[in-house]
């Protein structure tokens, strides 16, 4: 049994949760200790626990001591992860998004293909954006030779939730391939995608797009915005988010996304977005500040090495290298703002 410290580095439910889906993957019985003891609610919430159910369900396995506010736990992955239709919800505006980064790698390696349903939260802080997952981290993830679908059904804010989000995965054919992405290039083009729900009479959609399209032009960067087209009464109150990504000659996607939430103006949305996509852009990194870190797992499980340059590090990078160090076997390198992970091949 292979124990982790969940205090450590930056001591969130992402310990929690990559820690899980790696354990799947490898068939690793884990115990995980110290859950989220730097929080100010230590221990695990509704979202970290719909995540060890769902890794329960796809591997027929157990976790001992499950439960809300749980700071120690022990799982037992079954031998096999298996494919078919799941349903999960989280109860509360938990991050659906980040529920389904973290099963994305059980889906990799199971019998068949998984369609997994996903309610909870799907706009907001502190969460992997819906359309940053769709547009930026599936499309690199696809040149690793995985094959998922991600969509929106109905969005969902804080503070209640109610969203819902499917997300279809194809088995691995092949192992997975490592990823280098050496040189940023030049840009080609930015999009966008704005959405906003029961806010049409205040045209928040509109405006963010427009802040965040004088912002780019600012700095001579033009972009092309969608207006989300889903019914803006979908949802179960008012809520909004905006996303923009840029496409390099090189083969990069650098992106940046922003919910929004109360007393937050739909322009500062977009000045915010436009900002730290330049940000990132004019470090000359080749990923942005999130892929980043989400790179990381499937690099561990890839055959061979990958290469990338980051905006900065981020605690979130130490803590998913020192994860995957623990669990894969993994090695990585930091040089200046390269990384290097030499992927086990294992799962």
């Amino acid at each position: 049994m292979l124990e982790i410290d969940g205090g450590r580095f930056s001591g969130s439910g992402t310990i929690v949760r990559y820690g899980l889906a790696l354990a799947a993957v490898l068939r690793q019985t884990i115990r995980i200790v110290n859950i989220r003891a730097k929080r100010k609610a230590p221990g695990l919430r509704p979202q970290h626990l719909a995540g060890v159910r769902a890794c329960e369900a796809l591997t027929r396995g157990r976790a001992e001591r499950a439960a809300v506010g749980a700071r120690e736990i022990t799982f037992f992955p079954g031998r096999t992860i298996h494919g078919g239709r799941y349903t999960f919800e989280i109860g509360t505006a938990g991050s659906t998004t980040m529920l389904a980064y973290s099963l994305l790698p059980l889906g990799l390696f199971a019998d068949g293909p998984c369609h997994i349903r996903l309610a909870g939260g799907v706009f907001q802080d502190c969460a992997p954006g819906f359309f940053h997952l769709q547009h930026v981290l599936l499309p690199l993830l696809q040149r690793m030779g995985v094959a998922a679908e991600l969509r929106l059904l109905t969005p969902g804010y804080v503070p209640r939730g109610g969203g819902v989000i499917e997300l279809d995965i194809t088995p691995l054919s092949s192992p997975l391939r490592p990823i280098e992405l050496v040189t940023q290039g030049t840009l080609r083009k930015v999009e966008g995608i704005a959405m906003a729900s029961r806010l049409k009479a205040r045209n928040v959609a509109q405006r963010m797009a427009a802040a965040g399209r004088q912002t780019l032009r600012e700095h001579s960067l033009s972009v092309e915005i969608a207006i989300g087209e889903m019914d803006d009464t979908t949802s179960a109150h008012p809520g909004a988010a905006l996303a923009m990504w840029g496409a390099t000659d090189a083969g990069c996607l650098i992106g940046a996304d922003m919910a929004g939430a109360l007393g937050r103006p739909a322009e500062r949305i977009g000045q915010t977005v436009a900002r730290r996509l330049l940000e990132d852009l004019r470090s000359g990194a080749t990923v942005d500040r999130h892929v980043a870190d989400q790179l990381i797992l499937f690099a561990a499980l890839a055959h061979g090495a990958s290469r990338y340059r980051i905006p900065r590090l981020t605690e979130h990078v130490e803590t998913n290298l020192w994860l995957i160090s623990q669990l894969v076997g993994a090695t990585s390198r930091i040089d200046g703002h390269w990384i290097e992970i030499r992927g086990s091949g294992r799962g």
